[in-house]
């Protein structure tokens, strides 16, 4: 099969294209750096010619509410230049829970991807993950301050990029789902007691505060971002992959 795969070159996208290539497929990566810009459409009806499945693993550059017109707007792109393409499977990446959480913009705009895909007509399938082990980094940032990281008891049940992008490629070349997929890590752990774990496994010395009240993920009621009871269970444990 030939897979179009739209972010093509960023964490996830690049080892799907591998995972695919290893698998004996043509899978071939687009981005800007590409000349792919899917907001304007520019190179899209080129870069989709001959593709059998669009993988979509795209990206807003924001988390605010102006992720909304990114998703609304690079889904019709997407879509438009896919039904003209005769493209078969149309696959995205989307959140554990992400339906359940309505107070944070960022999980509407994924909702509203979500919802775009599932109108259109072109066969589709959902993978949704629980957060990436590779974004906790990036979840300590938005609360530290000084010597002191403040983080809610958030339940979350992290999955390691490598494990994301496999279960990706296998759904892409599979046949398409026309429904969800949810993928999640073996172990669930609170959100600040992650923190503490992380921190500890850098020799970084500053000390996380339970704050229900801190970042993003303080907007999250009860256990939503942890796997569903039928979800797919990945290999890697947190502890490993930090190690």
């Amino acid at each position: 099969m030939k897979f179009a795969v739209i972010g093509g070159t960023g964490l996830i996208g690049s080892q799907v294209v591998k995972n695919l290539d290893a698998a004996g497929h043509q899978a071939v990566p687009h981005s800007p750096s590409t000349g792919v810009d899917i907001i304007t459409a520019q190179g899209l009806e080129a870069a989709l010619a001959g593709a059998d499945a669009v993988v979509n693993l795209s990206n807003s550059p924001t988390f605010d509410e102006a992720s909304l017109d990114f998703f609304r707007t690079s889904m019709d792109n997407l879509l438009a230049a896919s039904e003209k393409a005769g493209v078969r499977h149309f696959v995205i990446l989307s959140i554990v829970g992400v339906d359940q959480v309505p107070g944070l913009d960022y999980y509407r705009a994924k909702v509203l991807q979500e919802d775009i895909l599932k109108a259109g007509s072109v066969p589709y399938s959902i993978v949704r993950a629980t957060q990436f082990m590779e974004f906790m980094d990036a979840v300590l940032s938005w609360t530290a301050d000084g010597d002191t990281v403040r983080l809610p008891a958030t339940p979350i049940q992290p999955i390691a990029a490598a494990d994301v992008a496999r279960f990706v490629a296998e759904t892409a070349a599979g046949a398409p789902l026309n429904g969800v997929l949810d993928i999640a890590g073996p172990d669930r752990y609170p959100l600040d007691e992650l923190g503490r774990l992380t921190l500890a496994a850098k020799s970084d010395a500053r000390t996380v505060v339970t704050d229900d009240s801190a970042g993003m993920f303080a907007a999250v009621d009860g256990d939503v971002l942890t796997a569903p009871g039928d979800a797919r269970i990945a290999p890697t444990h947190y502890t490993d992959w930090l190690s």
